[in-house]
């Protein structure tokens, strides 16, 4: 079957990769041959950047020693001046301009920041990785007005997050919820911020270097920010009784609803699932299940109307915001996650390099006369 022309590069197999699949029939995904559902059941997130690096399951001593040094606070800690840097950014610059930014900036701090050995790249990827959702928290604080909370050492990433955005530890369910949900953000095949990644990283540029192609990618509404519109749009909504109308009436008038289909899943997203079910029993727990009701109504209205199903984007906002987490920060927890993602693409790529250069199909005037200027 001929690839020539193939919009937004639909269905083009580009490389090989033993990292993630995607069953877009079966509507399964799986890291490095294992079922995501198990993943969530029986794993957490820090055990899942090692199985994403590692390509394997690790040892009882493996995950011990991966987990200290994903949260020692050398590694979680922002340099002094990177604080200092985000003092000086004005209030108003989003959190993801401050995670393109900080990810940029971070590089000038790190020791191997040059050194794209294995060896270093392990080395600066535990330190983004830990690092990146302290940045995160840090400029919430800052930009309310309030002093960055240090790294806690003793809590996994979930908890160390939603510690240093509130100053609180989280509850349980918070914890759990949040982990789940970075674990299924970790990687999705060559979606565009990974496959922005190994572009870059495929050019032999570092691993910040391509990190922060990815967040350039991410960014975009199309892409990391569809959950931010699931829930600017559940606000916009207000209650439940409204929704199906609202619902009624923007598929009437063909609006754009984000949260629903996928270029690669022909059902469900495997990931909804698990979200919907979480953000349920955060809204229990919160006493406010709007938004939870809301979204069951969309989710309803669309897939009748129109034969498409949910994907990761419609409910995780939801369970974002009863943990009290700013719309705007939706995007950053997800490139707090996809990091891992990420890293385990470059580190791919280095592995076994060749430049990524492909080719457009030309539609333009192949016999073009030039006319001086002086007869235009």
């Amino acid at each position: 079957m001929s690839t020539v022309g193939k919009a937004g590069l639909e269905d083009v197999v580009v490389s090989t990769s033993d990292i993630c699949f995607i069953d877009g029939r079966e509507g399964r995904l799986l890291y490095r041959g294992f079922d995501i559902d198990d993943l969530v059941e029986q794993s957490s997130f820090e055990e899942v950047v090692f199985l994403l690096w590692q390509g394997h399951l690790p040892t009882r001593k493996e995950l011990d020693a991966h987990v200290k040094a994903i949260r020692a606070t050398a590694n979680r800690k922002l340099p002094p001046k990177m604080i200092a840097i985000l003092r000086a950014l004005p209030r108003k610059t989003t959190p993801m301009e401050v995670v393109r930014t900080g990810v940029s900036a971070l590089s000038a701090f790190d020791p191997d920041a040059a050194d794209n050995s294995r060896d270093a790249s392990i080395r600066k990827a535990m330190r983004v990785t830990a690092q990146l959702p302290t940045l995160v928290a840090a400029w919430e604080r800052i930009r309310r007005g309030k002093a960055p909370i240090a790294p806690n050492p003793k809590l996994s990433t979930a908890a160390n997050f939603l510690y240093m955005m509130t100053g609180k530890k989280p509850t349980p369910l918070a914890e759990q919820t949040f982990d789940v949900a970075l674990t299924l953000h970790a990687d999705h095949e060559f979606n565009a911020s990974t496959f922005a990644a190994r572009v870059t990283a495929a050019t032999l540029s570092d691993l910040h270097s391509a990190i922060v192609a990815a967040i350039g990618a991410l960014k975009g509404p199309l892409h990391g920010g569809a959950n931010e519109q699931v829930m600017l749009m559940v606000e916009k909504i207000g209650s439940p009784e409204r929704a199906e109308s609202f619902i009624k009436k923007a598929l009437a008038e063909k609006a754009r609803i984000m949260g629903f289909g996928h270029r690669v899943y022909r059902v469900e997203d495997p990931r909804a699932k698990h979200l919907r079910r979480l953000a349920s029993e955060l809204g229990q727990q919160v006493g406010d299940m709007s938004a939870v009701r809301i979204l069951d109504t969309v989710g309803r209205e669309v897939t009748a109307e129109k034969k498409i199903y949910p994907n990761v984007d419609l409910y995780s906002g939801a369970a974002y915001a009863a943990m009290g987490i700013p719309t705007d920060q939706f995007t950053p927890i997800f490139a707090m996650s996809r990091v891992a993602g990420w890293i385990a693409h470059v580190l791919e790529q280095h592995a076994n390099n060749r430049l990524i250069r492909p080719r457009s199909e030309y539609t333009g005037p192949t016999r073009a006369t030039y006319v001086p200027i002086e007869q235009r």
